[in-house]
């Protein structure tokens, strides 16, 4: 029942993706059958402007030749699902094979860091887990508030310094308290801005650096918190925080109050990482494992 309930709030939350997407697909397509150079450059503009991507559209336009079929509709559902399942998925709060797991949490301000990190760890606690949240992003105030009140709603341990504190020491304290309180998950946040002249990305490298020196092997996973609303401007994000950090998952905000949905399949082919989460709302509960299968038929469902 949950899951057929999280079907119907995904096909809800695709909507204006479903409409933007699928209607216009259906307008170009209605009445032809026959691939010709006419209809493959008219696909191409759509799918382009559907924030699909111009290396991604060109994927499934390549593989949409190759096969036979008069259902282009469907061959294009196709090559879209065939992209997301070439992608090795898991999830990082049940895969432990040392303790504690050491996740951080990275993306730029206003994306959902901070309530995406309360979601998961909401999660791992109502597994049994032991949950610590570090609060790295010391140059806002309200990002250490925030984190404090999430971790009191949903019973995580929280580590936090005062504001304007080294963002590595936090980090550091947090994986210190982790190892001695034996927590399963510490979850570290971080900044996705900073009042100061120091580059973001060497910033975070830092934090990275640091972690590992306190746990060899850690951070464990480096999860990027995107915002779906976005479009091609979170891919170029996305880029960018993978080459400074080695991302090891996507969790996919907002995907409910955009008709972007289609950066999701996007950043899975042009950047490389699996979409690990998605979210489709405020509520604790709507964030979820990605399942590519699921995307794709709310997508296509009419």
């Amino acid at each position: 029942m949950a899951e057929k309930s999280f079907f119907k709030r995904l096909k809800q939350g695709l909507k204006k993706s479903r409409q933007g997407f699928i209607s216009g697909l259906d307008f170009i397509l209605a009445g032809r059958t026959k691939i010709d150079d006419e209809l493959i450059e008219e696909l191409e503009e759509f799918l382009i402007t559907s924030d699909i991507g111009v290396t991604t559209t060109q994927k499934i336009i390549e593989g949409v030749k190759k096969k036979k079929g008069d259902n282009i509709r469907e061959l294009i559902k196709k090559e879209i699902m065939n992209i997301l399942l070439n992608h090795e998925y898991h999830n990082p709060i049940e895969d432990i094979s040392q303790k504690p797991k050491v996740i951080m949490v990275v993306g730029v301000n206003g994306t959902g860091k901070t309530t995406t990190i309360a979601k998961l760890g909401k999660k791992a606690i109502n597994e049994g887990k032991k949950v610590i949240f570090g609060a790295a992003d010391t140059f806002r105030a309200a990002g250490i508030e925030q984190l404090s009140i999430w971790g009191k709603r949903v019973g995580a341990d929280i580590i936090h310094h005062k504001e304007g504190a080294d963002p590595s020491a936090v980090a550091f304290d947090t994986v210190s308290a982790g190892l001695s309180r034996g927590a399963d998950l510490v979850f570290i946040d971080t900044a996705g801005r900073l009042h100061t002249k120091v580059n973001l990305m060497e910033e975070l490298k830092k934090v990275k650096r640091v972690i590992g020196k306190k746990m060899e092997g850690a951070p464990h996973e480096i999860l990027l918190v995107m915002d779906a609303t976005t479009g091609q401007n979170g891919i170029a994000q996305a880029r960018e925080f993978h080459n400074a950090l080695g991302l090891t998952g996507i969790v996919m905000t907002k995907l409910d109050g955009t008709a972007k949905g289609g950066v999701l399949v996007c950043v899975a082919e042009e950047v490389g990482i699996p979409v690990l989460f998605i979210g489709i709302g405020e509520n604790m509960d709507d964030l979820k494992e990605f399942s590519p299968n699921e995307f794709v038929e709310a997508l296509f469902e009419d």
